[in-house]
């Protein structure tokens, strides 16, 4: 007989967060936050293109061709394609993260890219799926909601929703557009924000 291994608990899993959003709703400015402010949490982020994010140098501490360490103990990389052979990487590194977070690319559905975590044995042993969080912008979802579906489909699959750029837009339009996300996702709290400013922990892991 085998010797039976000691399951891993919920709590010694690394909790990640799925961050979605169109394109200019401002996750850009969300994930730099993360990467540059003193918070004392590490966190691990992976984006799709370093470019997307302008990682500023002058924080990069240490860097390989895929990960950057950053000066408050966070990382950034890239994806390159296979999201399970980076987050096995990652898996690896030494210590352990307080979360990761996976940003999407401002047309993606964020459906496959949360399978991954139910779909491979070796990641679900040693992440979960904490939550998919989508940032909208304020003054264009509306528009983005009538023409396209994959703007539908970000808020329908939301955990929760940091609603951007709220200083741009009227009390009264922001009830609006905040009726509007709740008839497509009744269960996701909404995070009113502006220039991505909602509390880390009230998102992260």
């Amino acid at each position: 007989r085998f010797p039976l291994l000691p399951k891993v608990s919920m709590t010694d899993r690394v909790p990640v967060t799925v961050l979605t959003g169109y394109l200019g709703a401002g996750k850009t400015t969300l994930l730099n936050r993360i990467l540059t402010e003193p918070h004392g949490k590490r966190y691990a982020v992976i984006v799709n293109e370093f470019g997307e994010v302008g990682i500023d140098n002058d924080l990069v501490v240490d860097a390989d061709e895929e990960v950057f360490e950053m000066n408050n103990g966070c990382v950034c990389c890239t994806v390159r394609g296979d999201l399970i052979r980076i987050l096995t990487g990652l898996m690896r590194r030494k210590g352990t993260f307080d979360a990761i977070i996976i940003e999407t690319t401002g047309l993606a559905d964020p459906g496959p890219v949360a399978q991954t975590f139910f779909v491979d044995e070796d990641v679900r042993e040693k992440t979960r799926l904490d939550s998919v969080t989508t940032v909208v912008d304020a003054k264009h979802v509306l528009l983005r909601l009538s023409d396209s579906r994959e703007a539908r489909e970000q808020i329908a699959f939301a955990d929760q929703i940091v609603l951007n750029k709220t200083d741009l837009v009227s009390e009264d339009d922001l009830r609006m557009v905040e009726a509007r996300l709740k008839r497509l996702n009744p269960l996701a709290p909404i995070h009113r924000a502006q220039r991505s400013n909602v509390p880390l922990e009230t998102i992260l892991g």
